[in-house]
Order: C-alpha cells, then sequence, then structure tokens
C-alpha cells in the first residue's frame, strides 16, 4: 500500500473523538496526517469538546484534551495532498469563514481526490458549494445546510457512513467504524491480518 498524505483542518473546539480518532488510526496504518488550524503554528494546540448524547434534545459538551498542530495552516499547498479530513465539532461554523479553508475544500472537490468530513464538517463543505448532487451525512442540525447547498442530506443512523463519489460522510463520532473503513477504501488502504 502506497501511504498517502492526507491534510486535516482544525479548530478550537473541534470535536474530541472526531480529530484524536481518525488522525491516530490513520497514523496507526502507515499514512501521512498534517493537522492545520488557521492562524495556528506547528507546536500551537486547539481546544477540543467532547460531545456527548445523553437524552437530552441535543448533545452535550464538555472539555476535552488540547490537540496538537502538526504543520504550518500559512505556507500549506492543497495540491500536496491526496486527501482532506475534517471533523466536526464547533470549529467548522467559524472556520468556514475563512477563505482560504474554502478555496482548499473546492480544490480537493474539484481534482476529485478523497474527501472525509463527519457531523459539523459538512458546514465547510456546504459553504464551498461543494455538495452539489452528493449524498452527504453530518449532524441532523446541519441538514438545512446541506440541503441549501443543494446536497441530498443522507439520513443515517448515528454508527452508519456513506460514501459517494471522492466524499465520505457521517453524522457523528459513534460512526467512526463505518466512517474511516470507507474513507481507507477511498484511500486504496488495504489493511491485512
Amino acid at each position: 500500500m502506497a501511504a498517502k498524505k492526507i491534510l486535516m483542518l482544525v479548530g478550537d473546539f473541534v470535536e474530541d473523538y472526531e480529530a484524536m480518532v481518525p488522525f491516530q488510526s490513520l497514523l496507526a496504518v502507515g499514512h501521512a496526517v498534517h493537522a492545520v488550524c488557521p492562524d495556528k503554528k506547528p507546536g500551537d494546540y486547539v481546544a477540543t469538546a467532547i460531545h456527548d448524547f445523553e437524552g437530552q434534545q441535543t448533545y452535550t459538551e464538555k472539555p476535552g484534551h488540547r490537540f496538537s498542530i502538526t504543520h504550518d495552516f500559512a505556507i500549506i499547498k492543497a495540491q500536496d495532498y491526496d486527501a482532506l479530513l475534517i471533523p466536526g465539532g464547533r470549529a467548522p461554523e467559524y472556520l468556514r469563514l475563512n477563505p482560504q479553508v474554502i478555496a482548499i475544500v473546492q480544490h480537493f472537490a474539484q481534482t476529485k481526490k478523497p474527501i472525509a468530513a463527519v457531523c459539523h464538517g459538512a458546514q465547510i463543505l456546504a459553504a464551498a458549494k461543494v455538495l452539489e448532487g452528493i449524498k452527504c451525512s453530518a449532524y441532523p442540525a446541519c441538514q438545512p445546510e446541506v440541503e441549501a447547498a443543494g446536497g441530498q442530506y443522507a439520513n443515517i443512523a448515528v454508527t452508519d457512513a456513506v460514501t459517494d463519489k471522492n466524499f465520505v460522510t457521517a453524522p457523528a463520532w459513534p460512526a467512526h467504524p463505518a466512517w474511516i473503513g470507507q474513507f481507507l477504501q477511498l484511500l486504496g488502504t488495504e489493511i491485512k491480518l
């Protein structure tokens, strides 16, 4: 298997599991993952939030871990990467306001490179206007944004994921086995036991 170079977009209050688990899983199978955040340098960190489903009308939020930035957002070039990873949490609501973030997402969509987004990560895809005709899952509260961007909202179980063309999306972190598994398939990753 050829190792892939994956760009991961994070920001303060990214969902803890949605940053940590895919980052570590992709490294474990031999891929390079470069975690970047606007206005942060390697060695800086973002605060994460742990979102849980405890019976209320929406998720609860608790402080998470510090997640270290590995590369400088200001100097990365999207064309140097094989795939894009967008975790959810609260970070996407403001990351989508950054023109360079939008340009990066549009590059991956236009070049048909794999894009994995989970939970509120779909907010960035919608803002980048790359969902036209794409079946896309996300946290249910993001359904209006997916549909307003021309996407077809995939109303699937919280443990499921959906792949459409070069996009793999899921509603939240309980879908990690399906979401990461489908992303690995898009990357052409073979795991032999």
